[in-house]
């Protein structure tokens, strides 16, 4: 079995209910979900203009290997409905694999850990709440010490609805 960790993302239309339908369809289609993270709202990051972010970090097992667990992911995302207009475009759901095992991989179809995941406030927040001494495989640093170290200056707080 593989320990992955998952971020979800949403800020269309009724964001709580995209993540709940994301964490379903995760669970039946993917495999056990063992954490998950709350659920915080943010600024988007590296765009401006559009709605907040709700967030979460999950934590599964699965069987699959880590292009299958890709084809899943983007199969889920279709069946709730995400179009793919531009990069960092508004969406129903977005579903990031953040880490896989301790695997690195980097080319044009995945990047293994998240490239961008230590410089994102909405993603370490979440994944340090269910997983502060997971060790980052590229960095070897702990997530608690790559939040601390994290120069995003984007609000990201919880959302109790």
């Amino acid at each position: 079995m593989h320990k992955v960790f998952l971020q979800l993302g949403s800020n269309m239309g009724n964001r709580k209910s995209y993540i709940n339908l994301a964490n379903k369809l995760i669970s039946s289609k993917i495999g056990d979900i063992h954490k998950f993270s709350k659920i915080y709202e943010s600024e988007p990051w590296g765009v401006e203009g559009q709605n907040k972010f709700l967030n979460q970090v999950i934590e599964i097992t699965c069987d699959l290997k880590v292009y299958d667990l890709l084809s899943k992911v983007l199969e889920i995302e279709d069946i709730i409905g995400r179009v793919r207009n531009k990069k960092w475009d508004e969406r129903i759901i977005d579903i990031d694999i953040l880490l896989y095992n301790e695997m690195v991989v980097q080319n044009k179809r995945i990047c293994i850990p998240h490239i961008l995941m230590h410089e994102r406030k909405f993603v370490l927040i979440p994944l340090n709440e269910i997983a502060p001494d997971l060790i980052h495989p590229r960095f070897n640093k702990r997530i608690s010490e790559l939040l601390v170290e994290c120069g995003d200056n984007k609000d990201v707080d919880y959302y109790g609805v």
